[in-house]
């Protein structure tokens, strides 16, 4: 029997329902990831060591995606890998109130990213299936806005608890509550859309669509270099608690701005994106661009200004860039290409921070300059890339 295909009504739906259970699960761990960086500190982690944490978090659930996404293009059980990362990825969060050392906080810090890095190819299969119906960037855009909805209300949740009771452990363990609700939703998703999870595959070595084009590994290598220069937002996070650029509450508060900001940029250039091509990622380096500077040099007011710019970049980066790997590979290989493009991503993610993170300790303004420098680089195999696809 044939699987049922997504119209443009049921597509909206699923992007919309999928979206939810994104918005749960943001609001779960981006309230978990906005304290990571002054809860480390507190426990007693250097610079380096939240650099190299954050990064190797980073680096292992990235390059994880590249065999998750294997696995679900060769399988084709998307739904169950999908299910399998979100209930690691969510234990993994109110697990943190436990956490009495650094190094118990950096693992369950990495075996959160590991449950993302699970679910994520498959899940952005599926929902590159819908876009298909209602164009890609709309539906990586608006599931990226109510995604970022979630990631706004998780800091607004610690910030609260520790506005009132001033501990870590607290504000970790009211974020199980998302965390259930998170595993509710996409169970019940699951059994309404199970089509969604399913397409014919060709037979033989056909299976996985051949090779990946030449514009698709240029525009994994501008990814990568985005990605080398955008600081993690614990480093951010530790800077800004560390100097005393603001009080220990508004941390998470920033870092609310800054979902704020992604949502709102993923909708407006996810649209531009359908309309426009890949130029609607330009404005997403240029603004990756300012952050470092912003959030790493300047006062209280600058902070702000930092926290917005880097959290409308990271909109761009989850959205447009996500959309852009459904224009350039057919979707019998686009599980194994997300899993591809996300492990360069995360690799160069990890250089990055674990650069930063070393710098940090060192000059503070020379990673400003590595910061700006790599995203400038960025434009370069980006232009190749959109001459061979004509964009």
């Amino acid at each position: 029997m044939n699987p049922r295909h997504f119209d443009k009504r049921s597509s909206l739906a699923f992007i919309v329902a999928f979206g939810i259970v994104s918005l749960f699960a943001d609001a779960a761990y981006e309230g978990m990831r906005g304290i990571t960086g002054p809860y480390l500190a507190l426990l007693g982690a250097s610079g380096t060591a939240v650099g190299l944490i954050a990064g190797s978090g980073e680096l292992f659930g990235y390059v994880l995606r590249l065999a998750s996404g294997r696995i679900a293009s060769r399988t084709g059980a998307y739904w169950a890998i999908a299910l399998t990362g979100y209930v690691v990825q969510m234990a993994a969060v109110p697990a943190m109130a436990l956490a009495g050392a650094w190094w118990a906080a950096a693992l369950l810090i990495i075996l959160e990213r590991t449950g993302k890095a699970i679910r994520n190819p498959a899940a952005n299969f599926m929902m590159s299936r819908a876009g298909e119906q209602i164009g890609q960037g709309w539906a990586f855009g608006l599931h990226e806005a109510l995604d970022q909805a979630g990631a706004l209300a998780g800091p607004l949740i610690t910030a609260l608890v520790l506005a009132h009771h001033g501990q870590y452990g607290h504000a970790f363990a009211w974020l199980g509550v998302p965390a259930a609700l998170t595993l509710v939703s996409v169970f019940a998703l699951r059994l309404r859309f199970p089509y969604a999870g399913e397409l014919p595959r060709p037979a033989g070595d056909a299976k996985e669509g051949g090779g990946l084009s030449r514009a698709f590994w240029l525009y994994a290598a501008s990814a990568a270099l985005v990605a080398f220069g955008f600081a993690d937002w614990p480093l951010i996070a530790y800077r800004l608690q560390e100097a005393h650029v603001v009080s220990q509450p508004t941390v998470p508060l920033l870092y609310a701005a800054a979902m704020a900001a992604s949502g709102a940029s993923a909708l407006a250039l996810g649209k531009l994106f359908d309309a426009r091509g890949f130029i609607a990622l330009l404005p997403g380096i240029l603004l990756a661009a300012l952050a470092a500077p912003l959030a790493f040099l300047g006062g209280s007011t600058a902070a702000i200004a930092g926290a917005l710019c880097w959290g409308a970049a990271l909109g761009v980066e989850n959205s447009v860039l996500t959309a852009g790997v459904a224009h350039l590979v057919s979707d019998t290989s686009r599980a194994r290409a997300y899993g591809i493009f996300s492990a360069t991503f995360g690799i160069a993610w990890f250089l990055g921070s674990a650069l930063m993170g070393a710098l940090y300790d060192i000059s503070i303004p020379l990673l400003v300059i590595v910061s700006i420098a790599a995203e400038f680089a960025a434009i370069i195999p980006f232009v190749m890339a959109t001459k061979l696809t004509g964009d």
